[in-house]
C-alpha cells in the first residue's frame, strides 16, 4: 500500500471520480455522507472490502462531533452502572484493538483516580466494579494491553496527586484507559482510506439525494464549496453518516422514514498542566452524570456537561454558565481551587443523541444501546448514536446493512488494517535518538513527533531535509515546528487557516489567545503551499481573527442564545484560490461558478481538505 497525501491533486481526482460515477456510468459502490469518525471509518471499511468508495464532508475532515470529544478512548465506567456488561466489552475490545495494532501511534494509555469518600462499602463496591471493566477487556483471550487497576491508601493517592483536596478522599483506586487526539484519528483514517484507493472531498456539500420514480435513493448532488461546481453522483449504496444532522440529511430522500437525533452540548476547559499538581486523571461522579480531569499532553482537559442543544448546529461554542459548572465541580476536590483566569480554552460539541425506536416505514437491522443502522428508504443506510471508541464496529455495522449478502462474501477486515503511520512505528520509536539529535530536537519534541505522525515522521523530516528552517519551533507557538504546518496543507489536506488552527494543530484552544499571535507566521508557511495572494493570505488572517474574537465573546455570555448571536458575528470561511502548490503534476484547474479570480488562475485542481 502506498500512503496517499491529501494533496490537491487528490482531491481533484476525487472530485473527478465523482463526476465519473455519471458521466461514464461506473457508479460508486458505497458514498458516505460525512467525514466524522463514523463516515471515515465506513469509508475505510468498504474500500478495504474490495468496493469502490467516496465520502464527502461539507467542511473540514472531523469539523462536528468528531474534534470536540473528551479526548478519551474508553470502554466507559459508567455503562457498569446500567449492567450494560456486552456495550463495555465491546468498547474495551475497540481501545485495546487501537492501542496494539490499529493506530498504537495516536492511541496512548492514561490513568485515572477514582476518589473514595467511605473507608468501607464504597470500596468494596467501587473495586468490584473496576475489577470487572479489567476483566471485560480480556474476555475474548486478547493480551492486556493495560496495566490491572489497583487501590491506593490516602498517601499513594496523594503522591499521584497532589493537588486533590485532603478531605477529599481517604483513598482512591487507579485504573486505566485511552486518550487519543481524535481530530488526527479522523485525518488519519480518511488517509489510510484513500490509500487504499477510496475517493475523499472536504468541503464538498451534499445538496439532495437522487432517487428513482419509486423513492429508492440512487445517489447525490454535491456542490465542491471551494468552487461552486455542482456534481451529480451515482451510488449504488449512500450512507448517511452526519450525525447531529442525520434528520435533515434523511428529509433530503423525501422520505418520511429514519431515525431521531437530539443534539446534547458537552463542553470542555483547558487548564496548564503546571497549575495543577498530579500525574493521574480524575474520574468524579456528578448530580448528573462523571467528570473526568484528564491530563493531555502539556494541559488538563476538564469536561463535560451535558444540556440540550437548540441552536445552529455548525460551531457550538461555551458559554459562561458551562464553564462557571466545571470549575465549581472541579474546585469540589482541588487542594488549590482553579477560577476563569486560569482556563486557557474552551471547547463545545454535540453529541448525537439517538432516541428509542424510528420513525414510520423504516428498517432497521442492527440496534445497540449506543447505535442504530436503519433504512428509510432503499438505497438509503443511516447510522447514527454510538461514541468515537466503537467507530469501526459501527463502521463494519454500516456497510453490512448497506451491501446486504454480499456481506457474507466480502466480510469487514479492519480489524487487521492498521493506519498510515502505524506500520514501522518500533523502528521508527528506536530510530528517535539519532532522529532527535540529528536535528536538534529534545526528547519531549520526539514524543511530541511520534505521537502525531508515528512512522509518517519519514515524510515530515523529508520537509526538514529540503528547508532546515522546518525544524525549528514556531517563535509564538513553540509547541510546533514549522514543517508541521507546512505538511498539514502538503499532506494533510487543510484548505484554510482555520483546518490548521482547529484540527492539524489545536491552537484555538492551546493557547489563551487561540493562537492569533502566531497567524502570520503560520500563514507564511502555508501560503505558498495552498498559491495563496496577498490578498487571500489577508482574508484568511482576518476570518480567523474574528472568529477568534467572536468565540471569546460568546464564553463570556450566560446562555446558549445570547453566546450564538455572539458567536455568529465571526465570518464564514472565506473562498480558498485553488492552485496545485507542492503538488506540480496536478492537471490544470478550469475556473468553477463562484470562484473569485485571481492573481494567478493557471495553476491547478483545487485542493482538499494535532498534540
Amino acid at each position: 500500500m502506498r500512503t496517499a497525501a491529501l494533496t490537491a491533486r487528490l482531491r481533484g481526482e476525487a472530485l473527478g471520480a465523482l463526476r465519473e460515477s455519471t458521466q461514464s456510468g461506473r457508479e460508486l459502490d458505497v458514498l458516505v455522507i460525512g467525514g466524522g469518525v463514523t463516515g471515515a471509518g465506513i469509508v475505510l471499511d468498504a474500500v478495504t472490502r474490495g468496493l469502490s468508495a467516496a465520502v464527502v464532508e461539507a467542511q473540514d475532515w472531523s469539523s462536528g462531533t468528531s474534534s470536540r470529544s473528551s479526548k478519551l478512548v474508553h470502554g466507559g465506567l459508567r455503562y457498569l452502572q446500567m449492567l450494560d456488561f456486552h456495550l463495555v466489552r465491546e468498547a474495551l475490545t475497540e481501545r485495546d484493538l487501537l492501542m496494539s495494532r490499529i493506530a498504537p501511534h495516536l492511541v496512548k494509555p492514561v490513568s485515572f483516580l477514582y476518589p473514595l469518600e467511605n473507608r468501607v462499602w464504597e470500596r468494596a463496591y467501587v473495586g468490584a466494579g473496576v475489577a470487572l471493566y479489567d476483566t471485560l477487556a480480556t474476555v475474548n483471550g486478547a493480551k492486556r494491553a493495560m496495566p490491572i487497576h489497583r487501590h491506593l491508601t490516602r498517601k499513594g493517592m496523594e503522591r499521584l496527586f497532589p493537588d486533590l483536596r485532603h478531605d477529599a478522599a481517604i483513598g482512591a483506586i487507579q485504573y486505566w484507559d485511552a486518550a487519543v487526539d481524535d481530530a488526527r484519528l479522523v485525518s488519519t483514517l480518511i488517509r489510510t482510506a484513500a490509500s487504499y484507493g477510496a475517493h475523499a472531498a472536504s468541503r464538498t456539500e451534499l445538496v439532495s439525494l437522487q432517487t428513482t420514480t419509486g423513492g429508492a435513493v440512487t445517489g447525490a448532488e454535491v456542490v465542491d464549496l471551494e468552487t461552486g461546481e455542482h456534481i451529480d453522483v451515482r451510488a449504488r449504496h449512500v450512507i448517511n453518516a452526519t450525525g447531529v444532522w442525520t434528520e435533515q440529511t434523511e428529509h433530503l430522500a423525501g422520505s418520511e422514514g429514519g431515525l431521531r437525533v437530539l443534539a446534547s452540548k458537552g463542553i470542555h476547559i483547558v487548564v496548564p498542566r503546571s497549575r495543577i499538581a498530579g500525574t493521574a486523571g480524575l474520574i468524579l461522579q456528578t448530580e448528573k452524570s462523571v467528570l473526568f480531569i484528564i491530563p493531555w499532553s502539556r494541559y488538563w482537559v476538564i469536561g463535560t456537561t451535558d444540556t440540550p442543544w437548540e441552536q445552529e448546529l455548525v460551531h457550538p461554542v461555551a458559554n459562561a454558565s458551562d464553564i462557571d459548572y466545571l470549575i465549581a465541580h472541579a474546585n469540589t476536590v482541588l487542594a488549590r481551587p482553579i477560577t476563569r483566569d486560569d482556563v486557557i480554552g474552551t471547547w463545545a460539541g454535540l453529541r448525537p443523541l439517538l432516541q428509542p425506536g424510528t420513525k414510520a416505514g423504516t428498517s432497521s437491522a442492527k440496534v445497540s444501546r449506543e447505535h442504530t443502522v436503519a433504512s428509510p428508504t432503499p438505497g438509503l443506510t443511516v447510522i447514527a448514536g454510538g461514541k468515537l471508541t466503537t467507530y469501526r464496529v459501527m463502521a463494519k455495522d454500516a456497510v453490512d446493512f448497506a451491501i446486504g449478502s454480499r456481506a457474507t462474501t466480502l466480510p469487514s477486515i479492519t480489524t487487521r488494517i492498521a493506519l498510515v503511520g502505524a506500520e514501522g512505528l518500533e523502528a521508527v520509536q528506536r530510530q528517535s535518538r539519532s532522529i532527535a539529535k540529528k536535528y536538534g530536537w529534545d526528547q519531549f519534541r520526539m514524543d511530541h513527533l511520534l505521537h502525531r505522525y508515528g512512522s509518517l515522521l519519514a515524510e515530515l523530516l523529508d520537509l526538514v531535509d529540503a528547508d532546515p528552517d522546518l525544524a525549528n519551533p514556531l517563535p509564538h507557538a513553540p509547541a510546533y515546528i514549522g514543517a508541521e504546518i507546512v505538511y498539514a496543507v502538503s499532506h494533510e489536506g487543510a484548505l484554510h487557516l482555520d483546518d490548521v488552527m482547529m484540527h492539524r494543530t489545536r491552537l484555538n484552544y492551546e493557547q489563551a489567545d487561540k493562537g492569533v499571535g502566531a497567524l502570520e507566521e503560520i500563514a507564511d508557511l502555508i501560503a505558498p503551499v495552498l498559491g495563496w495572494d496577498a490578498e487571500q493570505r489577508a482574508a484568511e488572517i482576518s476570518a480567523y481573527r474574528e472568529r477568534a474574537a467572536a468565540e471569546h465573546a460568546a464564553t463570556l455570555e450566560t446562555d446558549d442564545a445570547t453566546a450564538e448571536r455572539v458567536r455568529l458575528m465571526a465570518p464564514d470561511i472565506v473562498p480558498l484560490t485553488p492552485v496545485g502548490g507542492l503538488d506540480d503534476s496536478a492537471p490544470p484547474f478550469t475556473p468553477g461558478p463562484g470562484r473569485k479570480p485571481g492573481a494567478d488562475d493557471s495553476p491547478a485542481a483545487p485542493g482538499p481538505a494535532g498534540t
